[in-house]
């Protein structure tokens, strides 16, 4: 184990804001969003295809540590996808190399090498020092310790494959959505998923899937859009469509029915809009998931009898708007155990951008004994049913 130089993880340097000012001027990062990618780790299995463009793409993002495992070299038949190395670097073990080139692309990034093979009895070792898990993998046997790793460890496995001119990618992240094993209970016969050494990939198409992954994790870190929870992306890079697929936690799954919930990252902060501002579809819920919800025109009237509301946003967000009234609470003041101040018997109403992580939100509130509702379609319900003149994001 290895790592470049350690940045503080207080506030952003002068060099810091001008190299991260793009990030710092999209109001839904900001600041406190390249913070929180500061202070992030994140483990990249595999500097192969997906590894590469994850790597470069999270280490010029900012994230603060990055975690690189693999146990192989770099030949000569890896650089037409691998693009984390060059061809001096053939015969190189491949964590020497990325480490190289990531230290290169942004030398406040801190580096922990791991030259060895994830295997089920190393997984929660070697995972259990992260907020997040990505799964670049070339073969089942490490995608599904992965998968069974970041389940109990209760981590997002943001999960990505390519062969040919295809590619698929997801977010992991039970109990919001299924785990690997959920969608995938079984490795496939070896003769209906050959490698990409037998069945060969474009490489291209490794930074089509390689720039989601990354884009996912920068998502889940600072609490943005609406992940690939529940969703399984396609991709067929030929006749260059994506199509996004609903899946479900398999009830009977072994791996995650009795592990507990990602709880390290925002993961449930899907809240995303289109850009035309509407509030997209959430992943489909089972009737056990379902919370007590109120309109937001309702909320206007109980508000106006003097009802509890809570904001489980964070300060950027309400920065650009919100409902009047509200006070702020974190939910990851709910997460750690915390609980608002109210009147004993108090009805107390949640809510968020869309509807996410007050639905989370309530559920924490009433398995402590408190009448709790989510507003259903968040701050953007209220602006679109309640008061139009309030701006969105």
């Amino acid at each position: 184990m290895a790592a470049t130089d350690s940045c503080d993880r207080g506030a952003l340097s002068a060099s810091e804001v001008t190299r991260y000012a793009r990030h710092l001027l999209l109001p839904e990062v900001g600041r406190t969003g390249q913070e929180r990618l500061r202070t992030a780790r994140v483990l990249v299995v595999g500097a192969g295809g997906l590894g590469s463009p994850v790597l470069l793409y999270l280490a010029a993002a900012g994230v603060g540590t990055l975690g690189i495992l693999d146990d192989d070299t770099v030949e000569l038949t890896n650089l037409q996808r691998q693009i984390v190395h060059g061809t001096s670097d053939v015969g190189r073990s491949k964590v020497a190399s990325a480490a190289d080139r990531v230290a290169d692309t942004n030398p406040h990034v801190d580096i922990v090498r791991h030259e060895e093979r994830l295997t089920p009895a190393s997984a929660h070792r070697l995972l259990t020092a992260y907020d997040i898990v990505v799964d670049g993998a070339d073969n089942f046997a490490t995608r599904y310790a992965v998968g069974a790793a970041a389940a109990e460890l209760g981590i997002p496995h943001v999960w990505g494959s390519v062969y040919r001119f295809d590619g698929q990618v997801s977010v992991w992240a039970p109990p919001a959505g299924p785990c690997y094993a959920c969608v995938f209970p079984s490795p496939p016969p070896p003769e209906l998923a050959p490698s990409c050494s037998v069945g060969g990939v474009l490489g291209a198409v490794c930074a089509s899937i390689g720039s989601v992954l990354a884009t996912e994790v920068v998502k889940l870190i600072t609490g943005i859009g609406q992940p690939l929870i529940g969703r399984l992306l396609v991709h067929d890079a030929l006749a260059m469509t994506w199509a996004s697929v609903p899946v479900r936690r398999a009830r009977d799954c072994a791996v995650c029915r009795s592990r507990r919930p990602s709880a390290a990252l925002d993961v449930g902060a899907d809240d995303g809009a289109d850009e035309d501002g509407a509030a997209r579809s959430q992943p489909s819920t089972t009737p056990g998931d379902q919370v007590p919800e109120i309109s937001a025109t309702d909320l206007a009237r109980a508000l106006t009898g003097g009802a509890l509301l809570l904001d489980v946003r964070e300060q950027a967000e309400r920065d650009i708007v919100a409902i009047p009234g509200g006070a702020p609470f974190p939910l990851a003041d709910l997460r750690g155990g915390a609980l608002p101040p109210m009147d004993p018997g108090a009805v107390v109403h949640v809510y968020c951008k869309s509807g996410s992580r007050s639905a989370e939100a309530v559920r924490l509130l009433r398995s402590a004994g408190v009448d709790a509702v989510s507003v259903r379609g968040g701050v953007l319900a209220w602006v679109a049913e309640v008061d139009p003149t309030l701006p969105t994001y």
